[in-house]
């Protein structure tokens, strides 16, 4: 693990609204993708979520978090947030958009909210880990305490 590191907005914000979170810091050129994410940590891959951003048929965003070992299911989560289709947003668009880069995106501290949605298998556990706002940092919380930060839905969306 690597050592502790200075707080980033996701952790601000968990602190401002009084959520209890964990953070968890491992190095980040260990872990690529969301799995080995998962691995480093030794957590079950079903409590760790990646953030996608999305654009819709209406050009609105849209954010999904699912665990990292699912994909994102267009169809599913197009019909969830009401739109015609939806694709995942370029990464290149990712950091004007969101503020965040490829592999430290957050569903928490964006520059400007979007409709977000859960996969529903979130409720199934007590603490799930996400991105904590930039490459090697997750933030671990109660999914029940994100409808404290940011509005949200559960949908089966993978």
């Amino acid at each position: 693990m690597a050592k502790k590191q200075e707080k980033t907005n996701v952790c601000r914000l968990l602190e401002q609204k009084k959520i209890a979170y964990t953070e968890h810091i491992y190095d980040g050129a260990e872990a690529i993708s969301g799995v080995e994410v998962a691995t480093v940590l030794g957590e079950d891959l079903n409590k760790v979520f990646k953030t996608l951003v999305t654009i819709g048929a209406s050009k609105q965003n849209y954010v999904f978090v699912v665990p990292v070992d699912s994909e994102l299911n267009l169809k599913k989560a197009a019909k969830a947030v009401g739109e015609k289709s939806i694709e995942m947003l370029k990464s290149k668009d990712l950091l004007p958009l969101t503020g965040y880069i490829h592999g430290g995106c957050s569903p928490i501290g964006m520059k400007k909210f979007f409709k977000t949605t859960v996969h529903e298998t979130a409720k199934d556990f007590d603490t799930i880990y996400f991105s904590g706002g930039k490459i090697g940092y997750q933030v671990e919380i109660n999914p029940a305490d994100l409808d404290k930060i940011i509005p949200f839905q559960y949908a089966d969306i993978v």
